[in-house]
């Protein structure tokens, strides 16, 4: 058995440095050392989509990653999206369109669309549809969260964001 290892990364602009098993996942270190639990845990094998955070701005499965390999990453979660008491337009979008029901898949829809609309924010409906479709919901039917993205781009695009 390997030793632990100290890992550093940002969080949501924050350093932390943790102490990590070298086969413990960065889903798990996320939510167990750095205390944020909303990158959730679903399949816990990639399927679903419901840990995506962004590393270095790509959407990534946290749960097929070990902690080990986010060294001096940046890692952004849900709980960086919104400014205080101000949600970020696309949290606004969710909820005014009712992209949600049970929310157990929001945090990792969330983090794939920012991580899409920041690095193609030009992108056309047949675009945000295959993107989209790599994570899965049971409530919604998907259309709602569609709509929400589309208005959250168009929000980002004039500057709300």
């Amino acid at each position: 058995m390997t030793a632990p290892r100290e890992v550093s990364f940002t969080v949501n602009g924050e350093a932390h440095t943790v102490r990590v098993e070298p086969r413990k996942t960065l889903a798990d270190t996320i939510r167990e050392d750095c205390g944020l639990t909303g990158t959730h845990l679903g399949c816990e094998h990639g399927v679903c989509g419901a840990c995506t955070i962004l590393l270095d701005g790509a959407p990534v499965r946290s749960c097929l990653m070990f902690a080990g390999q986010a060294e001096g990453a940046e890692i952004r979660t849900v709980e960086g999206l919104a400014d205080g008491d101000k949600l970020h337009p696309l949290q606004r979008a969710f909820i005014d369109r009712h992209a949600l029901q049970c929310g157990f898949c929001t945090p990792g829809f969330l983090m794939l669309a920012l991580g899409v609309l920041e690095r193609e924010p030009d992108i056309d409906e047949a675009g945000l549809r295959e993107a989209l479709a790599s994570n899965l919901c049971r409530c919604t039917g998907y259309l709602n969260i569609l709509d929400a993205v589309k208005d959250a781009r168009a929000a980002m695009k004039a500057g709300g964001g």
